[in-house]
């Protein structure tokens, strides 16, 4: 039975938002997280004669997703990002695209308007912001279901560790021993939250980049990057570094992304720019959306998620031709 929102409580959808962001960490795609919490939303709406203020609505509603959550991660392999899977950079050759996997492999991009509240005040947006950066949610994917979720209502919603227990149908102590553990997990692989703001000098760096990459001054674009910087291009499970290396790509086997067309977005709370490679024939068609990585001053770190099967950009709500 499909159940669409006009025919939904107003007191749920009022939830939708933060939810979609506490899926999307739990199952690392913003389309699964869509999935699930259209689903949470149809079970809440079947339920919700029946639930008569026994709990807080909203908690009532984390619960649901929450056992959502858990049935579709129930015998599936995590996500993950290609630097994950290897430990040696590729070289920037055409060869390197040989390896390919399909979309369910990978940790997939949000847009920040999915997920981040637009009346919460800075210094939670910015909490949230942080908790759906690349490198925290493939972080996430390395611990079993249940634990992610303790860790989830825990550090990043804020909950207590009595109403975690209530929710999972469990204890105090085995919510704070799932904690630890989890914590342990994510310290080990490099997945603490770390809050770095955008300061202005880092979006005129921007706007350098955006200039370099639509002029595709390849000298120009690779001076803005570390010189170790990296970057992967899913589906493919081939991964850049070095400038030098990212600057043969781009030359190379990537030169067709001459004369692209740039449009500024945020996703997974950092800059990206969702890019339109030229179309044959004319025009231009969606290519990729790139996810930015900024430290010091420079571009540490390039996300490419290819819209190979036309169907990112829909998704995702992109536009599917630049302005």
């Amino acid at each position: 039975m499909t159940v669409v929102d006009t025919e939904l409580d107003p007191r749920l959808l009022e939830h939708r938002r933060e939810l979609t962001g506490y899926c999307y960490r739990m199952l690392g795609s913003a389309f699964d997280a869509d999935d699930a919490v259209q689903e949470t939303m149809v079970r809440a709406w079947r339920g919700l004669a029946d639930f008569e203020g026994r709990s807080a609505l909203r908690s009532w509603l984390y619960r649901i997703a929450t056992n959502v959550c858990l049935d579709q991660l129930s015998g599936r392999q995590r996500r993950a990002l290609p630097m994950d899977l290897s430990g040696s950079p590729s070289q920037p050759v055409e060869a390197s695209l040989a390896a390919r996997r399909p979309s369910t492999a990978w940790v997939e991009p949000v847009l920040d308007r999915q997920v981040v509240s637009d009346d919460a005040d800075p210094a939670e947006q910015a909490v949230q912001r942080e908790s759906i950066r690349l490198a925290f949610v493939a972080a996430l994917q390395h611990l079993p279901p249940r634990q992610r979720a303790v860790l989830l209502l825990r550090e990043v919603l804020r909950w207590k560790a009595d109403e975690v227990a209530q929710l999972l149908d469990t204890t105090v102590a085995s919510v704070n021993s799932a904690l630890q553990r989890a914590r342990a997990t994510m310290a080990a692989v490099g997945g603490e939250v770390d809050s770095q703001p955008l300061e202005d000098v880092e979006r005129d760096l921007l706007d350098r980049y955006v200039d370099a990459f639509e002029r595709y001054d390849i000298d120009a674009f690779v001076a803005l990057l570390h010189e170790d910087a990296t970057q992967h291009m899913p589906p493919f499970e081939m991964w850049l570094r070095g400038r030098d290396d990212i600057g043969t790509w781009m030359l190379g086997p990537g030169a067709g992304c001459r004369d692209s067309r740039i449009l500024a977005t945020s996703a997974n709370g950092a800059p990206a720019f969702a890019q339109y490679r030229p179309r044959e024939g004319g025009g231009h068609e969606p290519w990729a959306l790139h996810v930015l990585e900024v430290r010091a001053g420079r571009i540490a770190h390039i996300s490419s998620f290819l819209d190979l099967d036309n169907d990112l950009f829909r998704r995702l709500g992109l536009p599917v031709e630049p302005a």
